[in-house]
């Protein structure tokens, strides 16, 4: 286990140590002390390592992540995993706005509850939240898996594309063009490998699946006055 000091070693020195590290790195398992909220920590990985960091972080925290697992042992400030690639991050606590925004891929997982617009045009990433979801969730979410176990907020889904919403309580009130719709076997399937993923004790028939109603595919002239 190699342990990083941030207040002793700067945010800059942390960063290019973990995006040093390579593939056939022996330094597989990192723990940083001392986050204190800073903004920024362990962005743009792009290896198989392990990476615990230890409190709550600000801004940013393990965004355009590639490959790493990155857990955070507090909650996490805006845009926790923004534009991540692949890999694992898991947030013990809270998120705020804005988790998982513009996600490609990977999974994020978070314990507590997100804040507005998680998953706002995400792109792929699969995001599983144990607790509730703010309002504008998913808002222009073009593919991907949105997990919510709790409640999610006004105007879920608003713009939605291709993505696909899975909620187990009540739904404050759906976005333009989304809509409830039919749980397949096949989502069903999907849903208990998200679940397991996601370490969420839950069956899937206990939630209900929202995607787009494709109104807003195509021009409509009603829609140019």
């Amino acid at each position: 286990m190699q342990v990083v000091d941030l207040e002793a070693e700067g945010l800059r020195g942390l960063n290019k140590t973990l995006q040093a590290q390579q593939m056939a790195t022996n330094q597989t398992a990192w723990e940083v002390v001392n986050a204190r909220g800073a903004h920024a920590i362990a962005v743009g990985l792009d290896a198989p390592i392990e990476v615990t960091v230890r409190g709550s972080t600000g801004y940013y925290c393990a965004g355009m992540n590639k490959q790493a697992k990155i857990t955070v042992d507090g909650s996490a400030g805006p845009g926790v995993a923004e534009n991540m690639m692949s890999g694992l991050v898991v947030i013990e606590g809270d998120a705020s706005q804005y988790a998982g925004a513009t996600g490609h891929g990977g999974t994020l997982v978070i314990k507590g509850n997100a804040s507005s617009r998680c998953g706002i045009s995400m792109k792929g990433i699969d995001i599983v939240v144990h607790g509730n979801v703010g309002h504008m969730s998913a808002f222009m979410a073009q593919s991907g898996n949105l997990v919510v176990c709790g409640d999610a907020g006004d105007a879920l889904g608003d713009s939605i594309y291709e993505a696909r919403l899975f909620v187990r309580g009540s739904v404050k009130s759906l976005g333009a063009d989304c809509i409830e719709k039919e749980m397949r076997p096949e989502h069903l399937s999907l849903l208990a490998d998200l679940l397991e993923r996601g370490g969420v004790d839950a069956k899937p028939e206990e939630f209900r699946r929202y995607g787009s109603a494709r109104q807003l595919y195509n021009f409509n002239i009603d829609n140019a006055y």
